[in-house]
Parts: structure tokens; sequence; C-alpha cells
């Protein structure tokens, strides 16, 4: 009878958990975690604030450099149609871009012909020499078209500005403010034949339509 032959056990190597190891190290090792932005500005120049900027310099500097600046209505537009460099020269801005026209300064008083109030861009128009006729057109907000308030202190410089967006939201800060600090306050209501006196700027135009005075300061009397 022959003997019952017992084959010896072979221990065969576990590859699978060192190979498993392996992976999960290379996986690892080829990730990069990257830290979450935060939200502080490290130590970076505040935001842009345009309409902070006009109500730090409104009182100080824009309401007395235009009452200091501006000329009667009616000459400032005669010497501006007749040589608007000259009335430039006199009422407006010499440091203006070359390629800009010229902005004035002018203190308005009359009497309102015609107003728009229906708009938005609510506008009234002014007999400045009492003929009847209007000669300006003044803009009483709360939307306002333009830049003229800006645009008419030589004391505000493109050069000053990190670009021509900051420009531009800069000067329709000019806007809002004086809508929110004066326009918003005036009378809407039967404006024609009431007194105006208006102190602010405008941009000389084609010649067609009525100049567009932006005020900074603006005051309607009582009705008649």
């Amino acid at each position: 009878m022959l003997n019952k032959q017992t084959w010896p056990t072979v221990a065969w190597p576990i590859l699978a958990a060192p190979m498993l190891a392996v992976t999960v190290g290379i996986s690892l090792t080829a990730c990069k975690i990257l830290p979450t932005p935060s939200g502080e500005n490290d130590g970076k120049a505040p935001a842009f604030n345009a309409d902070k900027m006009v109500g730090d310099i409104w009182a100080a500097k824009v309401v007395p450099y235009l009452q200091q600046k501006a000329g009667l209505f009616p000459e400032v537009h005669a010497l501006a149609k007749a040589d608007p460099a000259a009335a430039g020269a006199k009422y407006g801005n010499p440091k203006k871009q070359a390629n800009s026209p010229w902005t004035f300064a002018v203190h308005l008083e009359g009497k309102v012909v015609t107003a728009n109030t229906q708009s938005r861009a609510a506008t009234m128009d002014v007999d400045a020499d009492g003929d009847g006729k209007a000669d300006a057109r003044v803009q009483i907000g709360p939307a306002m078209r333009g830049t003229a308030l800006r645009d008419s202190l030589d004391f505000i410089q493109f050069n000053d500005f990190t670009n021509q967006i900051d420009f531009a939201q800069f000067g329709k800060a000019f806007n809002i403010y004086a809508d929110r600090t004066v326009l918003s306050k005036l009378p809407r209501e039967a404006l024609e034949g009431r007194s105006v006196r208006v102190v602010g700027a405008y941009a000389m135009g084609s010649g067609q339509d009525l100049p567009l005075v932006t005020p900074a300061e603006a005051e309607i009397g009582p009705k008649p």
C-alpha cells in the first residue's frame, strides 16, 4: 500500500496590498491642495468709490469753485458763440482734454417758460433775457445727461484716475449727488412762470439745441 503523499504548502507573496498602497501614494503625491482665497484685501488700496469722492469735495471745493468761476449766462453764452476759446479761458476749464468740448460755469436767472416733469430726465426751459423765449434748458433729474459739473472743474484731471471707467463713474457721481442733495427738493408742479436761480455748468453743443445746464445749486420761487 502506497503511502499518501502530502504536498508542501507554498506561501505565495501577497502583492495586492503593497500595490494598492503604491497606487494610493502616487495619487496623493500628484494632487496639489490650494489654499482658499480669503476675503481680506491683503493691504491693497480700498476700492474706488466715486460717490464718496464727490461727497468729500462738494461743499468744500466744488460749489465754491463754481460760484467764483461762473459768469452770468447771457454774457457767457454770447461769448461762447463768438469765441469759444476766450469763453473757455474765462468761464471754463483750460486744463480740459484737447478733444473735449468746452464746458462753462454759469449763473442762470430767469423765469420758467415750460417744464417737463413727467420724465425721469426732467427739465425746465428758462427765459434769461426777458423776451419770453427759452434761452437754456435746466436739468432737474433724477436722471441727467452728461458730465458738465465734473468737466467744468480745473482741479479734476483724467490722469488722476486709474482708467476711463473710473473717470466716467466719477462724472456720473456728480449728477447723482446734485440730485440727492439739491434737485430732489425742488417743487415739480406748476413751474411755468416761476422765477429760477441756478449755479451750474453746461457743455458747448452744436448750437441747434438749447444749452443744457446741470445745476450744483438751484432755487425756484413761489407761484406767480
